[in-house]
């Protein structure tokens, strides 16, 4: 009986063992799990609430084939994003995604991210340092550079132009110096006024309202985006002026691919699609799993959309 008693009790230890060992592993199973942690600016609609909905796509299809998990955020300002990214640090998850708000005020979070040795995907917008592990971004510069060479083309070489640009950060600057470097040679067109339309179709309108009023003569509008373009010919139809012969914007908005369809007063746009997200999320995977970068810098080129190719491009379902 005593024997028996001294199996029963040996078996039981090996049993509740071997339930420790499983949960044990079980634990361990979930330390290894993996998360990209991506952070946003906050909209509802436009090419950044398209961006959004990339993002989140992406991820959600990335979670459910490859089982990474993804923490998302979204900020409406620059210190609360600055926050999200050192929340997501503090999180120790595997790699981020950040779009920056502004280039020069999350740089130093992005140096957070590198001295926390988290790997940091940054997309659009580029830091001033050398946090970023990959870069992702629209070719900004040549968006600049070939609404240059359209204007100088429409314009025959001369005219009055008003540039609408976006709030300071690395896209607006490259967007502007392609175009100054594009024009530079051609003493006959003049850059009357230059504001910041912040990206917003809001802000440009009144922005641009106010233009209208300090500038009897314009010839054409360069806008650094989409969005802003629309606001920008608002403003036009609204003052009653038929002085200004197109205005262009950049993105790839179907409202904007309407305007060039139709000979409206948006003649062309260079494309800088929201989709972009998806190729920096899709590169945050590879990262998480392990897997090297092919290259820390990855450019979508800005093609030229005009009422030459646009039907190419254009989607009546798009939600940008």
């Amino acid at each position: 009986m005593r024997k028996l008693l001294i199996f029963c009790l040996a078996l039981l230890t090996v049993i509740v063992l071997a339930a420790c060992s499983e949960e044990g592993s079980s634990e361990g199973e979930g330390d290894d799990s993996l998360t990209i942690g991506i952070s946003l600016p906050s909209a509802t609609h436009g090419w950044m609430g398209a961006l959004i909905d990339n993002a989140e796509n992406r991820a959600e299809e990335i979670q459910e084939e490859h089982g990474i998990d993804y923490v998302m955020t979204n900020a409406a300002d620059p210190n609360q994003q600055a926050n999200d990214v050192d929340d997501l640090i503090s999180q120790e998850v595997d790699v981020i995604v950040l779009l920056p708000i502004e280039s020069a005020a999350l740089s130093p979070v992005g140096q957070n991210v590198k001295d926390a040795g988290i790997p940091l995907v940054v997309v659009d917008r580029e830091l001033e340092n050398d946090a970023a592990d990959v870069v992702v971004k629209g070719d900004n510069e040549g968006i600049g550079l070939n609404a240059g060479k359209y204007f100088i083309e429409q314009l025959n070489g001369e005219g009055k132009v008003v540039e609408i640009t976006g709030p300071p950060n690395s896209v607006t600057e490259q967007r502007g110096a392609g175009f100054e470097e594009s024009i530079a040679d051609e003493n006959g067109i003049e850059v009357v006024a230059s504001q910041d339309g912040d990206f917003s179709t809001e802000t440009s309108l009144e922005v641009m309202e106010n233009i209208l009023q300090a500038q009897p003569e314009i010839d054409a509008v360069y806008t650094q985006d989409d969005g802003m373009a629309l606001g920008v010919v608002q403003a036009i139809e609204e003052a009653g002026r038929d002085d200004i012969q197109f205005v262009t914007g950049a993105g790839g908005a179907k409202e904007v691919f309407e305007s060039i369809r139709d000979d409206g007063l948006i003649s062309g746009t260079f494309l800088y699609p929201p989709t972009m997200i998806m190729d920096g999320v899709d590169v945050a995977a590879d990262i998480a799993q392990g897997e090297e970068p092919e290259d820390d810098l990855v450019i979508i080129e800005a093609t030229e959309v005009t009422e030459e190719n646009v039907e190419e491009y254009y989607d009546p379902d798009s939600k940008f």
